[in-house]
């Protein structure tokens, strides 16, 4: 908790172009129609708005010609007013529809992407960070896709319409408003380089605070336990200001982005509109011209003024897009064979490590395994045992390949693991790790986790052998009891039997046991220990353990020193053998014990 988590602008790069956000495209592809028909809708109202200034015109330059006219100059004014107002609805339904079906694709595209990332992945990134981007970025992406995108377009048709039609109406008086232009570029240009920036460095702080936070709230019990809560206050608060900062100083240079061009702009129509005053008086136009040019001048303004800030929005939704292209181009360091391999069935379970070398991405410098060699027969019951960190829980986590050795191979029925689909492999295995997860959900989702399609007998007879069944059948709700966040409500006991239940439901021809009894009292440790050696007799079994009177009655006990082989027989072998296993046996059991 010491650490602080940094954004990490420097090391993605900054976004460089509003040209990012073409990475959208292959999202949008799928509602091509919807598109086109929002397209439609908003070309639609912006030629009707366009059209407006000229009714005026004619009513203005017509309005001493009788009331007749008027009324029906009026009527099509009624008329245009509802097209337009249809259309404006057409259009906001469509893009809205639209922006929240895309945005919707991009977040379950993102989540698919990193849930199938193997561990390396998450040693780089902290999961907060990445719900930032599903949760945050999508929002920016949604703000543009649903509202931006559709408000630039129609500005730019307003714009471009505009500026034609006040051409139409005095070429001398739009010749002067487009000396204008050139200089209401130049600050849109140059400060939304720094604006794009300073969005993504804001991003950034936004993004290592949500992590912070996950870690902290993953972590509650430990944090308010050291009474830590006043530190992780004042590094949230450090970073949540430091992204406050960030983000004052872009609303700045938005700000004074938008001050300038709104200026310039204004600044063009009124000189624009005191020579059109004089054209009048010496009737080279009518004031019904004036009148019409006025108001168009009106709308080009308000369209590049609503541009350059719609810019500064794109420019943050480019960003974003980065982000969250990042994270779907990731490659991953464990990847499937393009052409995988079928295992065999039935699965025997037989594993092979073959002169396996392995360091851990984050400690390079630190084997974790070492040239082993390790054969365990189908069927077999196989003990790792040594001091922390000499490689035990490494053998699970190659086995499941989480992570690739460097060198030598790993095999499951003599195929190569690195030859076949990684979900291919795992049915055939049931893990209970160290640490058992359980999730948000009731107690009979979380055991039936092991295997969905399982009935409810059959978890409930998990639970039975995984000696589970009487404190859950004893919860409010019994097994549809919610257990809450991680598991919140139970005892560290309670969540390692519901996680062997959910291996033994699994019911795969092998099964990992990574400490998995280490947080049980002696009675379920027992009751477990049995289940255990009834579900050994017709699987491979592998058991990580530091308390060794769990593994005595297995088939061979395999001992670890500094990522290698040090050791390996029965029980009794090892005792008699002397050494590093004899060294543990003397500190976890008295003398009949270890005759026994």
């Amino acid at each position: 908790m010491a650490r602080r988590p940094e954004p990490m602008t420097e090391d993605r790069g900054a976004s460089k172009r509003v040209g990012s956000l073409a990475a959208l495209w292959p999202f949008l592809r799928p509602y091509r129609l919807t598109a086109a028909m929002a397209l439609a809708a908003l070309t639609l109202t912006a030629t009707i708005s366009l059209i407006l200034p000229i009714a005026v015109r004619r009513v203005v330059d017509g309005f001493s010609q009788g009331s007749a006219l008027l009324d029906q100059y009026f009527l099509a004014a009624i008329g245009i007013a509802l097209a337009l107002a249809l259309g404006t609805g057409a259009r906001y339904y469509l893009v809205t529809r639209l922006g929240e079906r895309v945005v919707a694709d991009i977040r379950r595209a993102v989540f698919d992407r990193v849930v199938a990332m193997s561990p390396a992945f998450y040693e780089r990134l902290m999961t907060g960070e990445i719900l930032s981007r599903i949760t945050t970025d999508t929002t920016l992406i949604l703000s543009v896709i649903g509202s931006s995108v559709s408000v630039a377009l129609r500005n730019m048709l307003m714009l471009a319409g505009g500026l034609v039609l006040m051409l139409l109406t005095s070429a001398k008086l739009a010749g002067l408003v487009l000396l204008i232009v050139p200089a209401v570029v130049v600050p849109i240009v140059v400060l939304g380089r720094r604006l794009r920036i300073l969005s993504r460095e804001n991003q950034d702080w936004i993004a290592a605070s949500s992590g912070l936070a996950s870690e902290v709230l993953q972590a509650i019990q430990t944090v308010q336990a050291f009474t830590h809560e006043a530190a992780s206050r004042q590094s949230f608060a450090d970073l949540t200001e430091k992204s406050f900062v960030s983000a004052k100083v872009r609303i700045k240079a938005r700000a004074v982005m938008t001050a300038i061009v709104i200026f310039l702009i204004s600044a063009g129509v009124v000189g624009v509109l005191w020579i059109g005053a004089r054209d009048v008086r010496t009737g080279a136009m009518t004031v019904g011209d004036l009148v019409q040019f006025v108001i168009y001048s009106v709308m080009v303004a308000g369209s590049a003024g609503a541009l350059s800030e719609i810019w500064g929005e794109l420019q943050r939704a480019a960003g974003a897009t980065e982000r969250l292209g990042e994270l779907l181009a990731a490659r991953d360091a464990i990847a499937d064979p393009a052409a995988p391999a079928a295992l065999a069935r039935p699965v025997r379970g037989a594993i092979a490590f073959e002169n396996v070398t392995f360091h851990y991405p984050t400690r390079p410098a630190q084997s974790a395994l070492a040239g082993v060699t390790l054969r365990v027969r189908a069927g077999e019951t196989v003990a790792l045992v040594g001091p922390s960190g000499a490689g035990k829980t490494t053998v699970i986590q190659l086995i499941l390949r989480f992570y690739d050795p460097e060198s030598g191979r790993i095999t499951l029925d003599g195929a190569d693991l690195a030859s076949l689909a990684r979900a291919d492999f795992r049915r055939s295995v049931a893990l209970v790790p160290q640490d058992p997860v359980i999730f948000a959900a009731s107690a009979r989702e979380n055991i039936r986790f092991g295997r969905p399609e399982a009935s409810d007998a059959e978890v409930e007879a998990a639970a039975r052998a995984a000696a589970a069944h009487e404190f859950l059948a004893a919860l409010p709700k019994g097994y549809d009891t919610h257990l809450g966040e991680r598991g919140i409500m139970l005892s560290g006991g309670q969540k390692q039997r519901i996680a062997i239940a959910r291996a033994i439901l699994r019911d795969a021809p092998v099964l990992l046991l990574d400490e998995a009894t280490s947080a049980l009292d002696a009675e379920s440790e027992q009751a477990v220990q049995a289940a255990v050696e009834r579900l050994a007799h017709t699987r491979t079994t592998i058991i990580v353990a530091h308390r060794l009177a769990t593994v005595k009655k297995a088939d061979r006990i395999v001992v670890f020193d500094e990522g290698r082989i040090v050791a390996e027989g029965t029980h009794d072998a090892l005792v008699a053998e002397g050494g590093l296993y004899a060294r543990l046996a003397r500190l976890q059991f008295a003398d009949s014990d270890l005759a026994a």
